[in-house]
């Protein structure tokens, strides 16, 4: 995700998926007053685009989201976490699951998470 994704204006942020396929997403108030904090700030100093920033040197964004599931499988480890599901798609599971907990159909939830058939959705 850049920079450039983000339109706070109109509400929303541009997310990238498989086969270079987007999405506009709404960016709630909660969201957007997250983000900006990172970026005054969380973000490293640096001329890149990406959002989000590598801490160490080189001071680059996450080249892909192989690297972000990477990061978060280390930290799931570090903090003892056991999951099924690991990397980042635990965060779409947890979301889906939470969605799901409060009332959401699976076809929302399927809409949500980018599905091709919204309709089908597989909750463990």
């Amino acid at each position: 995700m850049t920079l450039d994704d983000i339109d706070w204006k109109a509400g929303h942020l541009t997310v990238r998926g498989k086969g270079g396929q987007r999405a506009q997403m709404p960016l709630s108030a909660e969201l957007g007053r997250a983000i900006a904090a990172y970026l005054k700030k969380g973000r490293p100093r640096c001329a890149s685009r990406r959002l989000f920033i590598r801490e160490h040197a080189p001071r680059v964004g996450f080249a892909n989201s192989a690297a972000v599931s990477t990061l978060v499988q280390r930290a799931l480890a570090d903090a003892g976490v056991k999951s099924s599901h690991t990397g980042a798609h635990v965060f779409r599971h947890s979301l889906a699951t939470e969605m799901l907990k409060h009332g959401a159909s699976l076809g929302e939830i399927g809409q949500l998470l980018r599905h091709a058939h919204p309709d089908v959705v597989h909750i463990d």
